[in-house]
């Protein structure tokens, strides 16, 4: 007997119909995106995982980036007292190749460009601020810009117009260091052996040439007051060295870190695209025959029998 009634069969294939278009949808979006949800609602149990994952990672990068900026400041640290300490070298070595030579017509010359140095490295910047001024990062940590700037001035500390903040820096959340060094921590000691020097042209004149016995017994002590201040500014740069490793190790470790928590979010939101484009053709042949079925039952009608 032909059958004339299709009403719940109707029903069943249009439910069929719109579930197989909405998994399609679904493994479209997962494909196109590549994530398996855009939603927490989307990764059901694995949702509160996820939040706590990502507010881990959240924590790690902002750390990281931290780190990262730090490195950057201990670098330029680094240059600043690397020319501070070769301002003080390059001094001793005037002085003992004026003394060799037995004649100091340029020393003072030199001994200016050395001053030269060591105040540009006082004044080093990164990113717009001072690194040695302490917590008067927009101050010039000394306005000292001569060799007559030293005797001109009452004390070599009047020179120095740092604070005594002296920053702290977190190397991860248990962990902080002193990362700030300070100008005239960093910088008294090589100000004293050169001002020593300008008094003694003050007080005696000029050195015009050929040495006097007298010049160079002064010469001769001012070798090892140059090679402590030097020695002095190698400390400090030993120092900031130290602590350049801490972060660079941390950095790798945070790193590490943040790749390994990204490695996991993604084991839960990625989408395998093989098996998801395996998933959507599924889907896909499903909503056709779907389609071809409920096609069919409209050719089965009562209205088509009756014609």
């Amino acid at each position: 007997m032909t059958r004339v009634s299709t009403v719940s069969n109707y029903s069943v294939m249009t439910s069929n119909l719109m579930l197989a278009q909405i998994r399609q949808n679904t493994l479209g979006e997962q494909v196109s995106s590549q994530k398996v949800a855009k939603d927490l609602k989307g990764y059901a149990k694995n949702a509160e995982v996820l939040t706590a994952m990502r507010s881990a990672q959240a924590k790690i990068d902002g750390l990281l980036d931290q780190t990262k900026l730090v490195s950057n400041r201990l670098d330029m640290q680094e240059t600043g007292i690397n020319q501070l300490a070769n301002s003080a070298d390059n001094a001793r070595k005037a002085i003992a190749n004026a003394m060799a030579a037995g004649n100091a017509q340029t020393l003072m010359q030199q001994l200016q460009a050395a001053f030269g140095d060591a105040v540009q490295g006082l004044n080093t910047k990164s990113n717009g601020r001072y690194v040695f001024a302490g917590g008067q990062t927009d101050t010039a940590p000394t306005s000292a810009t001569s060799l007559a700037d030293l005797t001109a001035a009452p004390t070599t500390a009047s020179l120095f117009h740092n604070d005594d903040y002296i920053q702290t820096s977190r190397i991860d959340e248990q962990t902080s260091v002193q990362t700030g060094m300070l100008a005239d921590q960093l910088g008294t000691g090589v100000f004293d052996a050169f001002k020593q020097v300008q008094a003694y042209v003050d007080a005696n004149g000029p050195f015009t040439g050929n040495l006097t016995d007298t010049q160079n017994q002064f010469l001769k002590g001012m070798l090892s007051t140059f090679q402590t201040a030097y020695t002095g500014t190698v400390t400090a740069q030993g120092k900031n060295g130290l602590i350049q490793n801490r972060f660079d190790n941390a950095k790798v470790d945070l790193q590490d870190q943040a790749d390994t928590l990204t490695t996991m979010v993604g084991g839960i939101t990625d989408v395998d695209m093989a098996q998801a484009v395996t998933r959507l053709e599924a889907a896909q042949l499903a909503v056709q025959a779907s389609a071809q079925v409920f096609s069919s039952l409209q050719a089965s009608s009562l209205l088509n029998v009756l014609k």
